[in-house]
């Protein structure tokens, strides 16, 4: 990349390369409707990684159990983990279930089932575009798929997991770690960088709206009903240089929710500190309904209240008041055998 390239505008964003630069200038100019739908493939495709680390936390997912859910014509790919109330695991964009791996562990000896999955058009789940938007209807299918009991995201999953919260999604407790508090800044880089004119940005907006159901803009994490009744927990780092530390301020501002600020770990860093991993674990744990034995409770009967699993089938199995019917005849009943 040469010198012009890394030229900055007066906003402070780095300019694209120059090529690319014109070429949506030449292109506003021939065909605005063909450029805006150049632009939206360029802002709406996720990034692929890849190398070895990323394999190597590929290779965690492999002892989970491999689940498949429909989510708006994608193919979503996902993984479960241990026993116990399921709990959510949400990657940013450009991410993958991997990365939220080291996470699965803290939460399975918390006695939850860490269920991570590959957000649309990210790792081997099907699409190519994906927005704040299609990240929200992901975590509101899996989570009623699998019976979410909470959520942890990262990045635009952390938000994604709020908008979804603030839609209805029902949860017990979420913790948010890195969240932008808006999709506009992405969105005013992105303009900038590639000196959008501002016909040519408002047709990229109209695009967007049109696909996705929402501009930019309007991803924003807002104060819902949802939201602001369950404990959430924003984890951001003050030196975040992808996700500056004052949208997790306003995110945890926003949303009531407690907020923890590190320091050194950055924005990706933060998904591999065990200490990070253990305070996600224990604040998720705390804050979910345990059954009488003391284990964190999968499901919450109307007759007994919240119980484990294993407590469940032991009253299922040996309290003949809990499961006694009466008799129907020509089912074995004594009339059916009259």
């Amino acid at each position: 990349m040469g010198a012009a390239s890394k030229k900055k505008t007066k906003a402070g964003f780095c300019l694209g390369p120059r090529w690319l630069r014109a070429g949506f200038a030449l292109g506003a100019v021939l065909s605005r409707p063909l450029a805006a739908r150049a632009a939206e493939q360029l802002f709406l495709r996720p990034p692929r990684r890849r190398g070895s680390a990323s394999e190597r936390a590929a290779g965690a997912l492999a002892e989970g159990e491999a689940l498949e859910i429909p989510v708006q014509g994608f193919r979503v790919r996902a993984w479960r983990f241990g026993v116990g109330p399921p709990v959510l695991l949400v990657h940013g964009f450009g991410g993958s279930a991997a990365e939220m791996a080291p996470l699965i562990r803290p939460l399975v000896a918390e006695g939850c089932q860490a269920v991570a999955f590959d957000a649309p058009a990210h790792g081997e789940s099907t699409g190519r575009l994906a927005s704040g938007a299609t990240f929200a209807a992901a975590v509101s299918a899996v989570a009623a798929s699998v019976g979410a009991r909470a959520a942890v995201g990262h990045s635009l999953g952390g938000s994604a997991i709020a908008f979804a919260l603030a839609g209805g999604l029902g949860l017990r407790n979420a913790v948010l770690l890195s969240p932008p508090r808006s999709a506009a800044p992405f969105f005013r880089r992105f303009c900038e960088a590639l000196a959008l004119s501002s016909p040519l940005e408002e047709a990229l907006r109209g695009r967007i709206r049109a696909r996705h159901g929402l501009a930019p803009e309007e991803f924003e994490v807002v104060r819902g009903p949802a939201a602001g009744s369950i404990p959430l927990l924003v984890i951001h780092d003050r030196g975040d240089r992808e996700v500056p530390f004052a949208q997790g301020e306003a995110v945890a501002a926003r949303l009531g929710a407690e907020l923890v600020a590190t320091s050194g770990l950055g924005h990706r860093r933060i998904l591999l500190d065990p200490a990070i991993g253990s305070r996600v674990a224990a604040f998720v744990a705390a804050h979910l309904p345990r059954c009488p034995c003391g284990r964190l409770a999968e499901l919450e009967l109307a007759f007994t209240g919240p119980v484990c699993e294993p407590c469940a089938l032991d009253r299922e199995m040996f309290r003949r008041d809990l499961r006694s019917h009466p008799a129907v005849p020509g089912e074995g009943s004594p009339a059916s055998a009259a």
